[in-house]
């Protein structure tokens, strides 16, 4: 049975390994491993929690209500409460669910920003968030250890189980909006109402942005808001490269800037009223500077290794501490869990504040954007204009470069690192990092990060730098790379 219970979970493709029959087998494991004594050990002990008590919710994929079912009888069949959402939800909002309900732990059936032929589990802890890495490995020794022991799951009637209490269903809507109110400033909203589109790319994010702003006197136009399994044929990730719709109705008048969630919306992704995407380094920047400059917080600022260092160069001015992790936003957490963290994201669209859960949150970065532009009185493409006139120029660009075969990661990260270059595109290179792969920093801030892939024949390549010419430069080496791997 090839399951691998990552850092977040468990993605495969529907119908071939992500099953009902290893669904259950990996919800029998999860509640093995929730259940025994360890499980709030450690740097989770004290937290204050019902050990019997369990969240389950949902996204728009295809079986996702389906196999949540699924997940809840094997739950109930444990001896755990569960409470199972009434409808597809986004994650975050499931996430903060289990914190609310003071629940012990939660399961999330969702393949996030992937293809619509995957479909996965993520898990999340008692404080709101993705499990600790810890928690995720004690899963899988349950999984192998119940597969070799020919351990098949436990197992009770949905209906029997809702008769006698032991599964409940429940909005999360409500609990998750009055939490956001403390967070996000309506009456700024109100005092200067906007016109927005959001794209919801057909996920579980539909109607949620909408439905918050609601009595704000906002006119939201929302598109790809229904429920369509097969997400129009695209990725349901907020980048440039699928958000031709949000750029379509933008153009056609339906508002004046947008904003997109993926597909279960815990990344982000914007686009100003003239059609350009503005991605989530740009994101970041902004809020962390609204967040200091017209709220007047403080604490550290914390950001995976592939994210822009425009965010470096603001809290330098600020005088903020600056703390760099790896990639994935569950390094983040750690931080917000342990510390005054003001800020913290990751490139891909997972941002988080000061207040709210340890997790990335494409609904409630959503409605900051909205309260950004109320309170500058500017357009969306202004600020931008005028975050890159104080902190940039930066340029930024990924890419996935494919090798002839696979190589360990950590025999390439030391080849990267022993062979580093003095210079890339005329520009000295002033620092080496091997915090996740290895990452060039050059004279001017600009930077270049490669990161072979454990998994897969792949390095992936991330690049920022003050010109478009210093960009493909950068892009360039990581091709040189590449193609000497033989």
């Amino acid at each position: 049975m090839p399951i691998h219970f990552g850092t977040d979970g468990w993605r495969a493709v529907i119908s071939d390994t992500f099953t009902f029959s290893n669904l259950r087998m990996v919800i029998q494991a999860i509640a093995d491993a929730v259940g025994s004594g360890a499980w709030m050990n450690g740097s989770m002990a004290g937290y204050p929690a019902d050990n019997r008590k369990m969240v389950v919710g949902y996204d728009t994929r295809f079986l996702s209500d389906r196999y949540a079912r699924e997940v809840a009888r094997v739950l109930a069949a444990n001896g755990f409460t569960v409470y199972l959402a009434q409808s597809d939800a986004p994650t975050p909002a499931i996430s903060h669910a289990v914190k609310h309900l003071n629940a012990i732990a939660g399961v999330m059936i969702t393949a996030s920003h992937n293809a619509p032929r995957y479909n996965g589990v993520k898990l999340k802890a008692a404080y709101g968030g993705s499990a600790l890495p810890e928690q995720c490995r004690r899963v899988e020794v349950y999984l192998n250890d119940n597969e070799a022991r020919a351990r098949g799951p436990n197992l009770m009637e949905f209906e029997q189980a809702r008769s006698v209490g032991l599964i409940q269903r429940f909005n999360p809507t409500l609990a998750y909006y009055d939490h956001i109110r403390g967070l996000i400033n309506y009456d700024v909203i109100a005092e200067n109402p906007q016109r927005i589109v959001v794209d919801s790319m057909f996920g579980a994010g539909r109607g949620w942005i909408r439905g918050a702003l609601q009595g704000t006197g906002c006119e939201v136009a929302e598109i790809r808001g229904e429920l369509n399994p097969g997400f129009g044929g695209v990725h349901p990730e907020p980048i440039a490269y699928y958000l031709g719709a949000l750029a379509g109705a933008i153009s056609t008048g339906l508002g004046d800037f947008g904003l997109a969630t993926d597909g279960d919306a815990d990344r982000i992704g914007a686009m100003d009223g003239r059609g350009n995407f503005v991605d989530p380094h740009k994101i970041m920047a902004l809020a962390l500077k609204y967040l200091v400059e017209k709220r007047g917080w403080t604490g550290s600022v914390v950001r995976t290794v592939s994210t822009t260092r425009m965010i470096d160069r603001l809290a330098a001015h600020y005088g903020l501490p600056i703390k760099e992790t790896p990639v994935g936003f569950n390094h983040i957490a750690d931080h917000m869990l342990n510390g005054d963290v003001l800020i913290g994201g990751e490139e891909s669209g997972g941002i988080s504040f000061k207040g709210h859960i340890p997790e990335g949150d494409g609904v409630i970065m959503g409605l900051l954007i909205v309260e950004m532009v109320a309170a500058a009185r500017k357009t969306l493409y202004d600020m931008v204009d005028n975050l890159l006139e104080e902190v940039g120029p930066a340029f930024y660009e990924r890419t996935d470069l494919r090798l002839n075969h696979p190589v360990a990661k950590e025999q390439m990260s030391n080849r990267l690192y022993r062979e580093a270059p003095a210079e890339i595109g005329g520009e000295k290179v002033n620092q080496v990092s091997m915090m996740d792969g290895v990452k060039y920093i050059m004279n001017d801030d600009s930077w270049l990060l490669i990161r072979p892939s454990g998994t897969e024949p792949v390095l992936r390549v991330y690049a920022e730098g003050r010109s478009p010419q210093m960009v493909k430069a950068l892009l360039g080496y990581g091709e040189q790379v590449a193609a000497s791997v033989t």
